[in-house]
Formats: structure tokens, C-alpha cells, sequence
């Protein structure tokens, strides 16, 4: 036993120097943060920041741009690995399945940069993929990066490309542990592939899919920073500017720290609720939960 907690003490140790001990920044956000003073130097506001942020009508329109790119994650993009494991678990051929596996985890591995740089590449109007097959099949073609109306759609499918593969390897892994004879069972009685799915693969994914789910409802507020810095623009603001480019741009460009954690911490602590929210309503009618 001690030879495990000898593996677990660095990522322990990780934890607590880049998430536990920041938290003492969460105190700019109740004073009017002087870079020279520090934080125990500077003046406590009495709440103004909270009050700045609830009155700013960028914020509002940021929290419904999360919370709506929050749900549409939810709906399009948490299936995804799911099915693709559900797909792949059926597939006999294993160099096929290996090759499908290779190509799907490869955008996980590489950077923001380069997976946006492939999609301006493939949308740029003078010289797009995308563009020219839409001119070819006869569509009028458009820059979808610039267009309010089609960018959420555009980062929905770059999310859903960039993690179904990495997602995969969990459900995947869990599909590993279901016991053999119960396929073998179910084939005497004459069940086929699509019964044995929803009877005895899907089942065995409920207790993963329930931890996930409730982890990502907890991030109902956090979308990601990556995906919508590295594509977004100042034409489509109104439809994805989310937390973390309200964050970046107030805290990071404009150098208003208090105002910045403000929302950070508002942020954090809806997720907090919804996540014990969630976990409660989930372990009262099943087994399973996050604790």
C-alpha cells in the first residue's frame, strides 16, 4: 500500500502548488488590487468589483453566450465519444479499428495553434477547401469565421474534433472490464449486436457516463479558452465571447485584476453549486455519483 501512495504523493504535491495554494489570489477580487502593495497591502472595496460585474452588460451577454455553448456541448459534443466507443467496440477488424483509433485521438496531441490554423486554412475564402466545394455543388460561399450565425456551429464541431478521440479511450477502457460470458450468454438466447448494446454495453458504461456527465454540468460555466481565442474575432463577440475571454481581455490586456477574479470567482462558485446540485439529485434515485 505505502508503494501507491509513493505514485500518488507527486500528483498530490502538483495539486496542491498549482491549485490550492492560488487560492489565495481569490482576496483581489474584495480590494482595489495595487500591483506594488499586494493583495494584504490594498485597499478591501467593500464588494464594488461584484457590483461592477452585475451591473456590466458585457457580462450578461457573456454568461448567456457560456451557458448556451455550455448546453450545445452537452447535447453534440459529450455523446460523441460515446457513440464512437459504442462503434468501435462492435468493429472484428483490428488493424481497421487501430487505424480509426490512431486518427481520431491525433487532434488531441496537437496544439490549439495548429488545429486553428487548419480551420482558417480550410475556411480562408481565397484559397479555403470549403469554400470551393461549396462553390463547385453550386452553395454561395461565405466566411463562416465571420459570420455570427455559423460560429458556434464552427466551434462545436471543432471541439467535437479535437476531443471524441481522447474521450473514447475512457469509455473504451470501461468496455474492457465487461465480463465476456455475458455476450456469450446473450448469443445462446439469441440476441444480436443491437440488443447486446443497449442490454449489456450501455450498461456497463452508465456508472463512467454519470461521473462525466456530472463533471461536465459542473463546468456549465466554463466553456474553454483555447477554442474560441484562437478562431473568434471581433465580428462574432455577440454570439461566443465567454468567461475566459472576458477574463483574458479585462484581467490579462486591460489590467484590471479585481475585476478580472470577480468574475472568476463567480464563475467557480455557480459551477460549485450546480455540481453538488447535480450530484445530490443524481445519487438520490441511482448509485452513482462523483462522491
Amino acid at each position: 500500500m505505502r508503494d501507491f501512495y509513493i505514485l500518488l504523493a507527486p500528483a498530490v504535491v502538483l495539486l496542491f502548488l498549482f491549485k490550492y495554494i492560488p487560492m489565495y489570489g481569490i482576496g483581489i477580487a474584495f480590494v482595489d488590487y495595487n500591483i506594488v502593495r499586494g493583495i494584504l497591502g490594498s485597499t478591501w472595496n467593500n464588494f464594488k468589483w461584484f457590483d461592477w460585474v452585475f451591473n456590466d452588460p458585457f457580462f450578461w451577454r457573456v454568461l448567456r453566450n457560456t451557458v448556451i455553448l455550455a448546453v450545445l456541448r452537452t447535447i453534440f459534443a459529450f455523446p460523441a465519444p460515446i457513440i464512437l466507443a459504442l462503434l468501435l467496440n462492435e468493429v472484428r477488424v483490428t488493424p481497421y479499428k487501430r487505424a480509426v483509433q490512431s486518427v481520431s485521438y491525433l487532434p488531441h496531441f496537437l496544439s490549439w495553434i495548429v488545429l486553428s490554423g487548419i480551420v482558417r486554412e480550410l475556411l480562408s475564402m481565397q484559397s479555403g477547401a470549403i469554400p470551393y466545394l461549396m462553390e463547385r455543388v453550386g452553395l454561395e460561399p461565405f466566411s463562416v469565421l465571420t459570420t455570427p450565425e455559423t460560429f458556434r456551429a464552427l466551434i462545436m464541431i471543432v471541439t467535437i474534433w479535437q476531443s471524441v478521440g481522447w474521450g473514447t479511450i475512457i469509455f473504451l477502457a470501461a468496455l474492457s472490464g465487461v465480463d465476456p460470458q455475458l455476450y456469450e450468454s446473450a448469443a445462446i438466447d439469441g440476441t444480436n449486436r443491437w440488443q447486446n448494446v443497449i442490454h449489456i454495453t450501455i450498461p456497463a458504461l452508465v456508472p463512467v457516463i454519470t461521473i462525466l456527465f456530472l463533471l461536465s454540468v459542473g463546468n456549465i460555466l466554463e466553456f474553454g479558452f483555447d477554442p474560441i481565442f484562437n478562431l473568434y474575432n471581433s465580428n462574432v463577440y455577440e454570439k461566443v465571447d465567454v468567461f475566459e475571454t472576458l477574463v483574458y481581455r479585462s484581467g490579462i490586456e486591460g489590467a484590471r485584476y479585481s475585476y478580472a477574479t470577480a468574475v472568476q470567482l463567480f464563475q467557480n462558485a455557480v459551477g460549485l453549486v450546480v455540481l453538488v446540485g447535480a450530484n445530490q439529485i443524481v445519487r438520490r434515485y441511482s448509485e452513482y455519483g462523483v462522491w
